[in-house]
């Protein structure tokens, strides 16, 4: 498996493993697919030496990709706090690309100056929660009942983690 920046050649690869994730529902918030043309105008607006998006390839294939967002633009008392996000296409979860990805973000972070990392995970995704722990992050807090996916109500829960080293 490799990793690496990921390029504009990426985008549509990105935008069908997250459409992936939307199609499945209680994976991310968003309920319609995305467009490869709004993944793309995302994409080029998005400032990559500060919050970088990273591309697991197995076989010259995207199979997964892992970005980190900054957490309150604007507000620099918390500039050091980055949200992660990590999605893997359907075929190749628990096969370690998750974590592989997820561990290239942390030391990629601290490299950028970013301290915390925390993931905001649907609460009744038990696999990313499964994940997000086995790799150190600890629960700070549960927002229930504030998303609806055909009339089904669940929460967000956010787990956190100090990566400086």
């Amino acid at each position: 498996m490799i990793i690496r920046k990921a390029q504009i050649e990426d985008v549509e690869r990105i935008n069908e493993i997250h459409n992936q994730a939307i199609l499945e529902k209680f994976k991310v918030a968003d309920l319609t697919p995305w467009t490869t043309e709004k993944r793309l105008k995302v994409f080029n607006e998005r400032n990559h030496e500060d919050y970088p998006i990273y591309v697991a390839e197995i076989d010259n294939i995207v199979v997964g990709y892992a970005n980190i967002n900054p957490h309150r633009p604007g507000r620099m008392a918390v500039r050091q706090t980055a949200e992660i996000s990590c999605f893997v296409d359907k075929n190749c979860r628990a096969g370690g690309v998750g974590k592989t990805l997820m561990n290239h973000i942390e030391s990629e972070s601290v490299k950028i100056g970013i301290k915390t990392l925390f993931a905001i995970i649907i609460d009744n995704n038990d696999a990313s929660i499964k994940l997000v722990e086995k790799l150190g992050y600890e629960k700070w807090g549960h927002l229930p009942n504030i998303a609806v996916f055909d009339n089904i109500e669940v929460g967000q829960v956010y787990y956190g983690k100090r990566i400086e080293k």
